[in-house]
């Protein structure tokens, strides 16, 4: 398998990766074709495929902020069962992360991520593809590390229309596996960054941040 990162709308696998987004993601959460120009452009968004034989099977974007010293895992998607195509996608953006914190000169305190609930949402069938299925994402992302912040998560909606996206939750995975809880400084932060890129937010969002404005420290929860 190929760990090949698209810089272009015009790269020939990214319609390929468009088509699977739109495949396993309910709308609410693709962005437009032809508005992810910018972002492919910018150096900070990694977006990798996994291309087995020709075929687009699997992708991963994520970012890493060395002011925060935090990374952010976009998606990650598994389009063909009984791969590897998991395994393979997160050993490929350790590698490239940890190059990445060490070109900034500092080392990374854990990455964020948003995943499904579908004890809150219901289940979303995701393409069909069984390693999607959101119960077994939330427990194998568990097995990794992640943990649950504590706090009622929304997000605006990527179709740019201001709608607040529910059923998911903001989860952190500490490079300090005994880490107990995040400050809430750091979740603004990261949060006022990582959607700069919508300007049309839901005033649901917006009260959200602003609660944690005034909060210490958040827990972090098993999932």
């Amino acid at each position: 398998m190929q760990y090949h990162r698209i810089t272009s709308i015009n790269d020939p696998y990214f319609a390929s990766l468009h088509a699977l987004l739109q495949r396993i993601f309910p709308p609410e959460e693709v962005l437009a074709y032809e508005l992810w120009k910018e972002p492919l452009e910018d150096p900070s968004i990694h977006v990798y495929v996994a291309v087995d034989n020709g075929e687009v099977v699997g992708s991963t974007e994520y970012r890493y902020y060395p002011e925060l010293r935090v990374a952010m895992t976009d998606f990650t998607i598994i389009g063909v069962a009984n791969k590897g195509i998991g395994r393979f996608l997160m050993r490929g953006r350790e590698k490239d992360l940890a190059r990445l914190a060490r070109e900034s000169g500092n080392a990374p305190i854990g990455m964020f991520a948003e995943i499904y609930n579908p004890y809150e949402r219901g289940e979303h069938e995701f393409g069909g593809v069984t390693p999607m299925n959101p119960f077994v994402r939330r427990e194998v992302l568990s097995h990794i590390g992640y943990k649950m912040i504590n706090f009622p998560y929304v997000h605006p909606s990527w179709e740019h229309n201001g709608e607040a996206v529910e059923g998911l939750n903001l989860c952190f995975l500490p490079a300090d596996e005994d880490m107990a809880a995040i400050p809430a400084g750091l979740v603004v932060q990261f949060l006022e960054i990582y959607y700069s890129a919508l300007p049309n937010k839901p005033q649901q969002w917006l009260d959200m941040v602003e609660g944690l404005r005034g909060r210490d420290q958040i827990e972090l929860l098993p999932i």
